[in-house]
Protein backbone atom coordinates (compact mmCIF):
# COMPACT_ATOMS: atom_id res chain seq x y z
CA UNK A 1 0.00 0.00 0.00
CA UNK A 2 1.09 3.11 -0.84
CA UNK A 3 1.06 5.90 1.91
CA UNK A 4 -0.18 9.31 1.18
CA UNK A 5 2.87 12.04 0.79
CA UNK A 6 3.01 14.47 2.69
CA UNK A 7 2.70 18.37 1.52
CA UNK A 8 5.19 20.29 1.57
CA UNK A 9 5.26 23.38 4.08
CA UNK A 10 5.83 25.97 0.74
CA UNK A 11 2.77 24.23 -1.01
CA UNK A 12 0.29 25.00 2.20
CA UNK A 13 -1.15 28.65 2.70
CA UNK A 14 -0.07 30.50 6.25
CA UNK A 15 -3.75 30.03 7.46
CA UNK A 16 -3.07 26.01 7.44
CA UNK A 17 0.50 26.21 8.92
CA UNK A 18 -0.25 28.48 11.86
CA UNK A 19 -3.64 27.08 12.78
CA UNK A 20 -2.93 25.22 16.04
CA UNK A 21 0.29 27.45 16.56
CA UNK A 22 -2.19 30.74 16.78
CA UNK A 23 -4.80 28.67 18.51
CA UNK A 24 -2.62 27.57 21.59
CA UNK A 25 -1.02 30.93 21.98
CA UNK A 26 -4.45 32.53 22.03
CA UNK A 27 -5.87 30.26 24.69
CA UNK A 28 -2.73 30.73 26.56
CA UNK A 29 -2.48 34.03 26.84
CA UNK A 30 -6.15 34.40 27.67
CA UNK A 31 -5.62 31.71 30.68
CA UNK A 32 -2.61 34.06 31.87
CA UNK A 33 -4.57 36.97 31.54
CA UNK A 34 -7.96 35.33 33.38
CA UNK A 35 -5.65 34.13 36.27
CA UNK A 36 -3.89 37.97 36.75
CA UNK A 37 -7.54 39.51 36.79
CA UNK A 38 -9.12 38.21 39.60
CA UNK A 39 -10.16 35.26 41.94
CA UNK A 40 -12.80 32.72 41.85
CA UNK A 41 -14.00 31.87 38.47
CA UNK A 42 -11.39 34.13 36.65
CA UNK A 43 -9.31 31.32 38.12
CA UNK A 44 -11.19 28.38 37.33
CA UNK A 45 -11.30 29.57 33.67
CA UNK A 46 -7.95 29.98 34.11
CA UNK A 47 -6.88 26.04 34.78
CA UNK A 48 -9.59 25.60 32.47
CA UNK A 49 -7.66 27.58 29.39
CA UNK A 50 -4.53 26.56 30.03
CA UNK A 51 -5.31 23.13 31.04
CA UNK A 52 -6.92 23.04 27.85
CA UNK A 53 -4.04 24.15 26.19
CA UNK A 54 -2.23 21.12 27.24
CA UNK A 55 -4.42 18.44 26.36
CA UNK A 56 -4.80 20.38 22.99
CA UNK A 57 -0.65 20.10 22.16
CA UNK A 58 -0.98 16.17 23.66
CA UNK A 59 -3.62 15.05 21.37
CA UNK A 60 -2.11 16.58 18.52
CA UNK A 61 1.17 15.51 19.19
CA UNK A 62 -0.63 11.58 19.37
CA UNK A 63 -1.79 12.35 16.26
CA UNK A 64 1.42 13.51 14.58
CA UNK A 65 3.39 10.63 15.68
CA UNK A 66 0.57 8.02 14.46
CA UNK A 67 0.90 9.43 10.90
Amino acid sequence: MNRPTRLRASSLGLRHIFRWPLLIGLLNVAGLVSALVGDGWYDALSWLLLGGTLILMIVLLAKRSSD
